[in-house]
């Protein structure tokens, strides 16, 4: 498929959450919540802070802020994972909305956070013009995405046994709506934003699997874009790619599984007073 259409990003994006829900906590949530602590962090996130978490999944972050002692709203347009959001968190807020059009008013929140969110959104843009909107002058965003495959050894893996043994192509999926896996990508959405005090870097974690192939697995269930890939390869390939995985993931094992290294772009950034 070729060409930007926004209303088949949104489409593809809004089925394949909905068929990740159900999973996403006890496989891919492994991988991203390990960022939550160092994006709130970003975010200066505290005791009595009005926070928006924007493409709030699960509501992993949400919680996270809510520990901290914020007052915290998430959004998302799944009802699937707004659910289990909703099940797992029941003191918490949830709404479900549009990134691109937020139903709150201008200047409502002190911090607005997003984690490997904004790139699921057809115009990341307008998700940024938003939450610049209804930021209180002085306010705090922050955001994370995956960082290239290059940085990050997780997809490198995956990629390259895909690369070898079946096809890169396969899943035919509409193009992505922000691709961020740079700092000066991710810089570059912010200032165009018209935030101020902008920064990146990125940041490493390990992702714990008992075998490759759960990482594998976690990878199938709990995302979209990816699992879509996955989930196209023809099934005589797939053998061939797991084993690919395993041998290329042997230098991260570790005692009692693999520790394999993941990094994300963090991005932060304030809204000039």
């Amino acid at each position: 498929m070729s060409g930007f259409d926004p209303e088949a990003v949104r489409a593809f994006e809004h089925a394949g959450w909905q068929l990740a829900a159900a999973e996403y906590d006890a496989t891919f949530a492994r991988a991203s919540s390990q960022f939550a602590g160092a994006l709130l962090d970003a975010a200066q996130v505290g005791s009595g802070s009005q926070v928006l978490d924007i493409c709030c999944g699960t509501g992993v972050v949400a919680a996270a802020a809510a520990r901290r002692g914020a007052a915290v709203t998430g959004i998302d347009f799944s009802a699937a994972m707004l659910d289990r959001a909703r099940r797992g968190h029941p003191q918490l807020r949830f709404d479900e909305g549009d990134a691109e059009a937020l139903p709150y008013a201008d200047a409502s929140f002190a911090a607005v956070v997003s984690n490997f969110g904004i790139h699921h959104i057809a115009h990341s843009d307008r998700a940024m013009a938003e939450a610049r909107r209804v930021l209180h002058p002085g306010g705090r965003l922050a955001i994370t995405n995956w960082a290239a495959p290059a940085e990050n050894i997780a997809w490198r893996l995956l990629f390259d046994a895909i690369g070898a043994h079946g096809n890169l192509r396969a899943a035919n999926a509409p193009p992505s709506g922000g691709n961020l896996q740079t700092l000066e990508a991710a810089l570059r959405l912010l200032a165009e934003a018209g935030f101020g005090e902008c920064r990146a870097e990125i940041i490493r974690r390990e992702w714990q699997v008992a075998e490759p192939r759960d990482f594998l697995a976690a990878l199938a269930r709990g995302t979209v874009r990816t699992a879509a890939m996955i989930n196209a390869q023809p099934a005589a390939a797939r053998p061939r790619i797991e084993a690919a995985i395993a041998a290329a993931a042997a230098p991260y094992r570790r005692e009692g599984g693999y520790a394999v290294p993941i990094a994300a772009i963090l991005a932060s950034s304030v809204r000039p007073a």
